[in-house]
């Protein structure tokens, strides 16, 4: 079987992997030792992000001719790759804040959302919360000025009612006296 036979099935398989991914991250995850290693790939399985180390060469070749073509300049040395189809800064993000336990992880650069990307790039994508957190707060600050409105009216509600029960009570043995004795 010649080589070229052999690699195929590895260029396709990168090829169907960063068919649908929002982004895409290059590493060189030399000096790592095998437990940062365990943690780091834990980490990212957890997020939904694939993580594999390919060689350099069938990546290039999976590259070629799609949105991930500018990550060829990157692929000298050991090089990984972190992908997300779900959430396009979460291998950012991961990988980002690893790297910061684990200073010898370096970034060498990614595309997101189709947007080539550097190491300091991609360090300042790893600052964008996740499409989750955004929306959640997207969504408290939608619900503040409501939730307000309501504890305010509750407050006028119970000042109202203390009020209405004082005149009541007030009223009450003044329309007793007169009442008519049956």
């Amino acid at each position: 079987m010649a080589k070229v036979e052999l690699k195929r099935p590895v260029v396709e398989e990168i090829s169907e992997s960063i068919k649908d991914a929002q982004s895409v991250i290059l590493i060189d995850y030399r000096g790592l030792t095998v437990e940062q290693d365990t943690r780091l790939r834990k980490q990212l399985r957890e997020a939904g992000v694939t993580y594999k180390v390919y060689k350099n060469t069938m990546m290039n070749f999976a590259f070629k001719g799609t949105d991930f073509e500018s990550l060829t300049q990157y692929l000298e040395g050991p090089s990984a790759m972190a992908l997300s189809t779900t959430d396009a800064t979460a291998p950012a993000r991961i990988i980002s804040k690893f790297a910061k336990e684990a200073p010898v992880l370096e970034i060498k650069g990614g595309v997101v959302e189709g947007i080539a990307y550097d190491a300091k790039g991609i360090a300042s994508i790893a600052s964008i919360p996740s499409r989750e957190e955004l929306l959640s707060k997207l969504l408290g600050s939608m619900q503040a000025p409501i939730a307000n409105f309501a504890r305010v009216m509750d407050q006028l509600a119970e000042k109202g009612g203390a009020e209405a029960a004082m005149a009541a009570k007030e009223a009450a043995p003044s329309a007793a006296q007169e009442a008519p004795a049956e």
